[in-house]
């Protein structure tokens, strides 16, 4: 019975040592052998003091007291100690025993415990205050995790989504979770609407691998609402921008022809006055870039500068645009009225591009603020009085359309006070190298080129050519040459130029000797010259005026701005 019970106190994983009422030791097992390196042989019979540094099991015999729950270093590890006196069944101390095990793993587990619960508590709080939605599910496609900004953006809660099927939370398109778990790859830039309110979502996807095996995929939803507003308030700042700034200065204006340098000279002139200007050119001169001068060299350069298209503002809109209105002026009026394009530009200065197009109506309240420097809004009644710089421009022959009763011969004194004829490109052909070394360094920035120059021959077929167009066509036609060349390719020669003969040849190809006519090009270059040529002659009949010309066309006058800007057309 002894041996069994020997051999039991030596099997277990905690140390004993025991002593009697002397301090002498008689119990002393493998494991207290195995943690003290102390064998059984030496401690067996000897005073526990002489055998175990710092021992305290003299004191427990001295107090009959236990000591339980212990930390203590002994030797290199770490130890927790439970020290009992042992008493007889009258009560008396006859003896002490210390029970210990070694605790240096469990207090390394419990400290990895502790730093992994930080970490996730960290990844917790990080996953829950982001501002991105994220979503989790596991490899069979149900809900594990949402976040917060899940939430806010689909309006389902955990309730909705945990435990349930990615597609859940699909109002429409297809769930990318379940995408990503099919593929094993990431999806990027899916557009879907989620939740009750259809919400449109931005969402990204990529699949969670662990140990080589897919466990699940993760994604992260932007609401695109939130970018559709950044998007607009982008696009309103550019078009304030637009409208508030000037971008052009006389250094911008390329040539040295002394047509275009007594243009410049009057408009410097011009410029140091407060005198309205009008602007005289065919469409594609430059008549803006001249507007723009004018304005930054003039003592209003840090102020408003408003452009404004006549001919591109219907005539029911016109005048509350320029003059603004009072609030129930007509049906859909803003509440509290609207500031009008000359009050935006008071204190600047507001360019009229295309003044031959405002109707007779319009052109009387003109009149009225030129004369009394004050304006009435539509619907108003009180006069608002300004402080603007008029520019106008025109590529139509006003003193004509003052003859045809379409034009105030009035308001065209009061424009007429210092006019500046800006001269078409056919007239000053001697500037076409310098302008088109300047389109060359312009696109080269655009599209990433590094052409260098162009060739004589090339130069010469530009000069050949007529340019109804203008600069603008000039422009175009140097954009589409680059486009045609090899990306090795640095000097652009008579080749590159877009079917350029067909177009020095335009009238007499197409309409005077069709017998004659050269075939070497496509019937859809024909036909866009045709009607180009046409679409030109007819605004030259309607002198300019574009919703004529469209009702002459049979397009609708959308068409026919698309068809200018394709051809070059102003």
């Amino acid at each position: 019975m002894e041996r069994e019970i020997q051999l039991i106190l030596n099997s277990t994983h905690d140390a004993m040592i025991a002593v009697n009422l002397e301090g002498v030791i008689t119990l002393f097992n493998k494991a207290a052998e195995r943690l003290t390196n102390i064998s059984v042989e030496y401690a067996l019979g000897k005073y526990v003091g002489d055998v175990v540094k710092d021992t305290r099991l003299p004191l427990i015999l001295m107090s009959g007291q236990s000591e339980l729950n212990q930390q203590q270093k002994l030797g290199g590890i770490k130890i927790v100690t439970n020290r009992m006196p042992v008493k007889d069944d009258d009560g008396r101390v006859i003896g002490a025993i210390a029970v210990f095990r070694d605790i240096t793993d469990v207090i390394e587990l419990a400290e990895e415990i502790t730093n992994l619960n930080e970490i996730h508590s960290m990844l917790e709080a990080i996953f829950n205050a982001t501002q991105d939605a994220i979503s989790v599910v596991d490899n069979k496609g149900n809900g594990v995790m949402i976040n917060p900004a899940y939430t806010r953006i689909t309006g389902l809660s955990e309730k909705d989504i945990i435990g349930k099927p990615a597609t859940v939370d699909i109002a429409e398109g297809e769930s990318i979770h379940m995408k990503v778990i099919k593929t094993k790859k990431p999806i990027k830039n899916a557009f879907i609407k989620v939740g009750p309110n259809r919400k449109e979502v931005l969402v990204n996807a990529a699949p969670i691998m662990v140990d080589g095996e897919m466990r699940g995929s993760v994604g992260v939803i932007h609401d695109i609402s939130e970018i559709k507003a950044l998007s607009d308030e982008l696009r309103q700042a550019k078009e304030i921008i637009r409208k508030l700034e000037a971008k052009y200065i006389f250094e911008d204006i390329v040539g040295s022809d002394p047509l275009l340098l007594t243009a410049i000279d009057k408009a410097r002139k011009a410029a140091a006055t407060p005198a309205t200007v009008l602007l005289c050119g065919e469409s594609g001169t430059g008549k803006e870039l001249f507007a723009h001068s004018i304005h930054n060299a003039s003592e209003r350069k840090y102020t408003q500068f408003v452009r404004v298209n006549c001919s591109a503002i219907s005539e029911s809109l016109l005048e509350s645009e320029l003059f603004g209105y009072d609030e129930g002026a007509f049906t859909g009026a803003k509440k509290g009225g609207k500031k009008g394009l000359f009050e935006e530009a008071n204190g600047g200065t507001i360019f009229l591009d295309e003044i031959g197009e405002i109707p007779l109506s319009t052109q009387a309240k003109l009149l009225r603020v030129l004369q009394e420097r004050e304006l009435v809004r539509v619907g108003g009644t009180k006069p608002i009085s300004i402080n603007v710089r008029i520019i106008a421009a025109t590529n139509a022959n006003l003193e004509e359309a003052i003859r045809n009763n379409k034009f105030r011969k009035d308001l065209y004194y009061r424009l007429n006070v210092f006019p500046i004829k800006i001269p078409s490109l056919r007239f000053r052909k001697d500037d076409i190298y310098s302008l088109v070394k300047f389109f060359i360094i312009k696109f080269n920035q655009q599209y990433g080129r590094n052409i260098q120059d162009i060739t004589p021959k090339a130069v010469r077929l530009l000069k050949e050519y007529d340019w109804p167009g203008n600069v603008r066509e000039l422009e175009n036609i140097i954009g589409r040459s680059i486009i045609n060349m090899r990306i090795n390719e640095t000097i652009i020669m008579d080749t590159h130029l877009p079917q350029f003969e067909k177009h020095i040849e335009k009238n007499s190809v197409i309409y005077d000797n069709v017998e004659e006519m050269k075939l070497d090009f496509s019937l859809e270059e024909i036909v866009e010259q045709a009607e180009k040529i046409y679409i030109m002659r007819v605004l030259e009949k309607c002198s300019n005026n574009k919703t004529k010309a469209a009702k002459l066309l049979n397009i609708s006058l959308r068409s026919l701005y698309y068809k200018m800007e394709k051809y070059g057309i102003e």
